[in-house]
């Protein structure tokens, strides 16, 4: 296909026409020329397309299709080959349902746990998410399948997210908000990429010239096509000005119209409808390209596949006594609605029509010596009497009481935020009670997003399950009772309350904008820094078996920010079962001038080990790993310093470290002004020796004081006081408090001296 030719083929109408979708879910056909319609769906975690005949407002059922791990639970393996194994499978089915494009993966900064979409993003870290979202990016188009990275961009709460500004500085955007993003297209060249409903400082995402042209295309160098969330175009003219090329769903034809309109007024420039129509039509082609219309695929080997992807992402996070894991044939109580009936997924756009849901009890159903006691209803969010005896009953009798909870759908989905991260009263009153009668009580949580514990220290064990998928409960089961050993990691802190939260202050924010005011201090970049204490750290999770780190090595001790730094570390599984550790590395600033967190993830590796095994894990670092988004320069930089390269288990439990310093090799500083301070200039080793001698001479004059003043007024500012004052004074201040002593002419020699 020559689309540049077709495009010159096309009347205005035609080209208009093909910047908006056709219905729901399609974008428009050229039947004159020969261009066909594609078809894009929903995703991330499963396919959610509709029958042809489905309505036109998307609500009604989709096809059959497996529902794998929610974004919350796949986070949490810290795996890039589990992404992978997902995006293959994802690519398949689109393949086999002639899927051009696939609406995902979600990658959205979870700064509160309240977001109710939460369950469909990956972490409170964009290095993690990105990390993980390229692989997935990667896995999906290798099937001749193109992505939609989402939610372009600070999309982090349902409450008024189709109109409200999220306001952050640029280098909270950068560091945080836009960073995964900037991986995945770096790294995975997404086909297409989609902008959000809400608002950046104030200007639309999806008329945003500097979101969708100036950083994603100019800067980061994205090829393909910008299509809008579905209704998120505010002004479809200045959309396409901006970078926006694909309007979903259909406008009905009055941006169209407006398009046009635009055009023939000379308010819009041609070219630029040129440009997304050949944005459109290239991913189109690529698509039809490698269209397989006879694909298929199998639904059994998928339901396992979700089951395997499963056990890589259930976190355990309490294991006292070894209460864990269960041993088949001893007395054991399943206890709680959903063990029979699992919540695997969220609400909204990314809810898939399973293929099918196994609960742990039917997966535990050949296993001898297990009952199951219904416990609540999560329905109605409520427990009786008769449930409530029922439950006591069945964990009295039992060696092991495993009390299955969590949220139930109501809690969160799509379209509104939660109010609060406590799980239904109801079930908080049933652990305590099963608790009280058997001191071997396991909770399973089923949630999208962190909830309050306050019957923490009651219980034996907690295993985070996560939203994971029809095959949950299959995979719960083979961890409670070793079949699978545990191998999550939390990719978000859990909080000890929610007031906690950095973002509590001002999450949601007022009718029409949401500050950012927590800046860079985003989960455990903030909790860390206060040393705060939380319920569980990022990147915390047990196994049955135990690890251990030696041998961490860098490639040197001193470089330059333009060189990699090689970082090995070995692993050793010293325990007697299988099992996988995530090595975590951190990068610790131990001298900044900027406010920087404690330190920040860097790299992550998962490694199988058998018993006794150890294995190296090889890291490198390249410039950015030490770097800040410096505001004033619009750039990232290095400063020149100690940096400690930290091996931990979690963001708290840091286990080797070795320091080296990097020397930047841009020492470019911004311009001394009137307004710089003198104890800038003192700090600055090539200002101060530039000027050490002017600023002296301008010192002792400013000491010596007035000769006239009494002795007791002249005691009362000590020297050390006095360069103290000196120290913050800017240098215009000399006009002022020298005496006389310095001019104008002075002030305008020494700043040429300074910025020579």
């Amino acid at each position: 296909m020559d689309v540049k030719k077709l495009i010159s083929l096309m009347t205005l109408e035609e080209k208009a026409g093909l910047c908006s979708g056709l219905d729901f879910w399609h974008t428009k056909p050229v039947e004159r020329l020969g261009i066909p319609s594609v078809m894009v769906s929903d995703g991330p975690h499963g396919l959610r397309k509709q029958r042809d005949d489905a309505d036109r407002s998307g609500v009604n059922d989709s096809i059959s299709a497996v529902c794998f791990p929610a974004g919350c639970a796949a986070a949490a393996s810290f795996d890039r080959s589990l992404f992978w194994r997902l995006g293959t499978a994802l690519g398949e089915e689109c393949q086999a349902e002639q899927i051009a494009v696939v609406l995902g993966p979600a990658i959205n900064i979870k700064r509160s746990p309240l977001c109710g979409r939460n369950f469909e993003y990956l972490s409170e870290d964009p290095y993690l998410a990105g990390e993980t979202a390229a692989a997935y990016t990667q896995a999906v188009q290798a099937q001749g399948v193109g992505v939609s990275v989402k939610h372009f961009a600070a999309n982090n709460q349902e409450y008024r997210r189709m109109s409200s500004s999220s306001d952050a500085d640029e280098r909270t955007l950068r560091e945080i908000y836009l960073a995964a993003f900037e991986t995945v297209v770096r790294k995975a060249k997404p086909w297409t990429v989609m902008c959000s409903y809400n608002r950046i400082n104030g200007v639309f995402a999806s008329e945003n010239r500097w979101l969708l042209t100036d950083v994603l295309r100019d800067e980061w160098g994205f090829d393909g096509y910008v299509m809008s969330d579905w209704g998120a175009v505010a002004d479809r003219v200045r959309g396409i000005e901006a970078g926006l090329d694909l309007e979903m769903p259909s406008s009905g034809g009055g941006n169209d119209r407006k398009i046009v309109e635009a055009v023939r007024s000379g308010k819009l420039d041609e070219k630029l409808v040129d440009l997304a129509c050949e944005r459109i039509l290239t991913v189109s082609h690529r698509y039809l390209e490698h269209a397989q219309p006879d694909a298929a695929w199998d639904r059994d080997a998928h339901d396992r596949l979700s089951g395997e992807l499963a056990e890589e992402c259930m976190v355990l996070l309490k294991n006292d006594g070894g209460v864990l894991p269960l041993k088949k044939g001893e007395p054991v109580a399943l206890i709680g609605e959903f063990a029979e009936k699992p919540r695997i997924q969220g609400g909204g756009s990314s809810h898939i029509n399973c293929t099918k849901i196994t609960g742990a009890l039917e997966a535990a159903a050949e296993i001898p010596n297990i009952v199951y006691a219904r416990g609540y209803d999560a329905g109605n969010d409520s427990s009786t009497d008769e449930m409530t005896a029922d439950a006591v009953a069945a964990a009295r009798d039992a060696r092991v009481a495993v009390v299955f909870a969590g949220l139930p759908d109501a809690y969160e989905s799509e379209g509104y935020d939660r109010a609060h991260m406590r799980l239904p009263e109801c079930q908080n009153r049933l652990i305590e009670t099963i608790a009280a009668v058997n001191p071997n009580t396991v909770v399973v949580l089923h949630n999208g997003s962190p909830v309050e514990m306050p019957w923490l220290s009651s219980v034996r064990g907690v295993l985070e399950a996560y939203l994971g998928g029809q095959a949950a409960g299959r995979a719960a089961v083979r961890i409670l009772y070793g079949d699978a050993n545990p191998s999550g990691r939390l990719a978000e802190t859990f909080p000890l309350r929610l007031e906690d939260n950095p973002s509590y202050l001002f999450f949601g924010g007022d009718r029409e904008r949401t500050e950012y005011r927590e800046g860079v201090f985003v989960g455990y970049r903030y909790y860390d820094k206060k040393r705060m204490d939380v319920l569980f750290p990022f990147g915390y999770g047990l196994s049955y078996t135990t690890f251990a780190f030696s041998n961490l090595t860098v490639s040197a001790d001193e470089l330059t920010d333009n060189e990699t730094l090689a970082v090995t570390v070995d692993v050793t599984n010293t325990g007697t079962r299988p099992g996988k550790e995530v090595v975590q590395l951190y990068v610790a600033d131990l001298e900044s001038t900027p406010i920087r967190p404690v330190r920040e993830l860097k790299g992550f590796e998962k490694v199988a080990l058998e018993p006794g095994e150890t294995k190296t894990v090889a890291f490198r670092l390249d410039r950015r790993a030490f770097a800040y988004y410096d505001e004033q320069r619009h750039a990232w930089r290095v400063e020149t310093g100690g940096f400690a390269i930290q091996i931990g288990r979690s963001s708290r439990d840091i286990a080797l470290e070795k320091t080296v310093v990097v020397r930047a090799t841009d020492e470019t500083a911004e311009p001394f002004t009137r307004d710089s301070i003198f104890l800038d200039i003192m700090e600055n080793p090539a200002a101060r020796q530039k000027a050490e001698g002017f600023l002296m001479r301008i010192a002792d004059t400013l000491l010596a004081g007035d000769e006239n003043a009494s002795g007791a007024a002249r005691s009362a500012i000590s020297p050390d006081m006095m360069k103290a004052m000196l120290g913050y004074m800017p240098l215009r201040s000399m006009l002022s408090f020298g005496a006389g002593s310095v001019t104008e002419e002075n002030l305008a020699e020494l700043l040429r001296l300074l910025n020579g």
